[in-house]
């Protein structure tokens, strides 16, 4: 029997959507207030996602490499800005250090995906490939990068009186700053350790089930899904550390002061 690409029409996606209705029908009954947000998320997740499938459809026509480099920095730009966004304390350089930790880790690590690990494809830039794996690296790293500059902030904040007796005692600000920064580096890195801990057993991720329903052989798409994890788990780290260290750096100075003025002092 041969097997057929099932395509969903627009009644059995209106179907699907229908079932946020119980996430409505908890916050009614335990008086959550999330009525409004839950409203404009689903709104929000259908009109994106139907306005990138257009951008994609048009980008994956033979366009040149300019307009997917175009794509790629202006994903780039809402993912540190989200990132940022997400934080409820903030410190003067903020916006810079986001934007750049979230630029670097995850371009280094797609580029190295797309030159070292897939490579041979022509052209070079063919966009079905280097979309999909940027966004999902993007998309990880926003997410351990905003966890791990919450919790540097939040943790300087609560513990500031230990942070100075520390510095005031002689503690370089590495010292004073150490354990602050290790929680905030571990913090970030949680979630892609989670998912690595279960990934396969519990849950089967994104592009594995995407490509199974493509009906690509599974083993085929257990390849992907582990290049998938690595990279995203690489990106995660090495995002969220120089994030951190950029954070400190900017948070205590060359005389070993703790600049704590300087937390929430960019927040609107």
């Amino acid at each position: 029997m041969e097997e057929t690409y099932i395509v969903l029409g627009p009644g059995r996606v209106a179907l699907a959507s229908l079932l946020i209705l119980i996430n409505g029908a908890v916050s009614l009954a335990l008086r959550l207030g999330m009525e409004r947000t839950l409203l404009v998320a689903s709104i929000r997740t259908v009109g994106q996602l139907l306005l990138i499938g257009i951008v994609l459809e048009w980008v994956f026509h033979d366009k040149p490499w300019y307009v997917v480099a175009a794509l790629l920095v202006v994903m780039t730009l809402v993912a540190g800005i989200t990132a940022v966004q997400r934080n409820s304390r903030r410190y003067a350089g903020i916006w810079l250090d986001t934007l750049f930790s979230v630029w670097a880790s995850s371009w280094i690590i797609t580029a190295f995906a797309m030159f070292v690990v897939i490579r041979d494809m022509q052209p070079w830039y063919q966009p079905q490939y280097v979309i999909p794996l940027l966004g999902m690296v993007l998309g990880n790293t926003l997410t351990g990068i905003s966890l791990g500059l919450n919790a540097l902030t939040e943790s300087l904040v609560t513990r500031r009186d230990h942070v100075e007796g520390l510095l005031a005692l002689g503690a370089t600000r590495w010292e004073a700053a150490s354990h602050p920064m290790r929680h905030a580096i571990r913090t970030g890195m949680m979630p892609i350790v989670n998912s690595m801990m279960v990934v396969g057993i519990v849950s089967l991720p994104g592009m594995m089930t995407g490509q199974i329903l493509a009906q690509q052989p599974p083993m085929d798409a257990v390849k992907y899904q582990i290049v998938i994890m690595f990279l995203v788990a690489s990106a995660t780290g090495l995002g969220t550390m120089s994030v951190i260290l950029l954070g400190f750096r900017r948070l205590f100075n060359n005389d070993h002061q703790f600049l704590y003025y300087r937390i929430d002092s960019d927040k609107k």
